[in-house]
Formats: structure tokens, C-alpha cells, sequence
């Protein structure tokens, strides 16, 4: 009898977490798969001269037109060391875009959480696709400020890079998930009228 309680417990308190269980195993399982993907990625295309991989090669190849574009001369140089790109601004060193600055992880992050809350199929994938170029772009525009920020004041280089910068593209992809899960509450709540 005991057991039979107990089964019936389970089984109630599945029924009522379900959408919980299924947003997690969802969410986990995107992110898994997707970070492993990116892993075997970053493994492959990295050169043996260490240059980057080819996503972190593109940032910074279109920061660097953006830079240019603002008048401040820069130039991309493989660090012989470490497969990351210097970039220099009036033949002043400012920093690296390593393959963390490709915000990949963020697009990661971002996809993981909208598949977990998938609506139908073509609305969920414009809405990734449409995410992916935002945080994209807003990536290009973080670097290209933070590097002109680095060569204008390089003494805040820590709070610039560790604090204001990343608080400005997880800020973004925090208001993506709010409107997401903003629009799926309005298309729940005009079903059910």
C-alpha cells in the first residue's frame, strides 16, 4: 500500500512538473549538444600557426573594417603564441579577440533557452535567426567600442572588458529571452480567449 502511495505521489508530482522538466531537459540538451559541437569546432579549425578559428577571424576582420570606417587605422596581427588576433589602433596595441569575443557562447546560451521554450516551428526559428544576427552585430559593435575605449583610456581596461562590456551583450540577450517569453504569453493568452 505504501508503494502504491508513493507511485501515485510520483506520478502526480511529474504530471505537475511537467512543463518544468521538459524546459530543462529541453534547455540542458540544446546546450549540450550545441557546446559540444562548438567544441570539436574550435578543436578543428584552429591552425597550427596558431590563428584563430575562422568565426574569431571574421569578428575580427569585421571590427576591424568598422574601425577603419571610423578613422582610427587598425590592424590585425596573429599572435604567434596564443591563436587569438591583436588588434592595434594607431600603432598602438590594445588588446586581443581570442575565440571567447566571437560570442559564440552567447549565441549558445541564447539558442539553448529559445529552443526550451519553442513555440511553432518557423516563428521560433525566425525569432533564432533574427537573435543570432542581432547579438551578432551587437558583438562587432562591442568590440570596435571597447577597442577604441581601451586605446582612449587603457587604464580602465579591467572594468571596461570584465564588467560593462559583458553586462552589455548578456543585458541584450536577457531583454531577447523577456520579449520571447513576452510574445509566447500573449499568443497563450489570446488562444485561450
Amino acid at each position: 500500500m505504501l508503494k502504491s502511495l508513493f507511485a501515485a505521489f510520483v506520478k502526480n508530482l511529474f504530471k505537475k512538473y511537467l512543463p518544468v522538466i521538459r524546459f530543462l531537459l529541453l534547455f540542458l540538451g540544446t546546450y549540450g549538444v550545441l557546446t559540444a559541437l562548438y567544441i570539436v569546432y574550435v578543436s578543428l579549425s584552429q591552425g597550427a600557426d596558431n590563428t584563430p578559428d575562422f568565426i574569431t577571424q571574421l569578428v575580427s576582420v569585421q571590427a576591424e573594417s568598422v574601425l577603419a570606417v571610423l578613422g582610427y587605422e587598425p590592424s590585425l596581427k596573429v599572435d604567434p603564441r596564443l591563436p587569438m588576433m591583436r588588434i592595434i589602433l594607431l600603432d598602438t596595441y590594445v588588446g586581443n579577440i581570442n575565440e571567447g569575443c566571437n560570442a559564440m557562447s552567447v549565441m549558445i546560451l541564447f539558442v539553448s533557452f529559445i529552443v526550451a521554450f519553442a513555440q511553432k516551428l518557423k516563428k521560433t526559428l525566425r525569432y533564432i535567426l533574427g537573435g543570432l544576427a542581432l547579438i551578432y552585430a551587437t558583438n562587432i559593435i562591442r568590440i570596435v567600442i571597447l577597442s577604441i575605449a581601451l586605446y582612449q583610456c587603457p587604464e580602465s581596461s579591467d572594468f571596461l572588458h570584465d564588467i560593462v562590456f559583458p553586462g552589455i551583450i548578456y543585458g541584450m540577450v536577457f531583454l531577447l529571452w523577456l520579449f520571447w517569453v513576452r510574445a509566447i504569453s500573449k499568443a497563450t493568452d489570446e488562444e485561450s480567449i
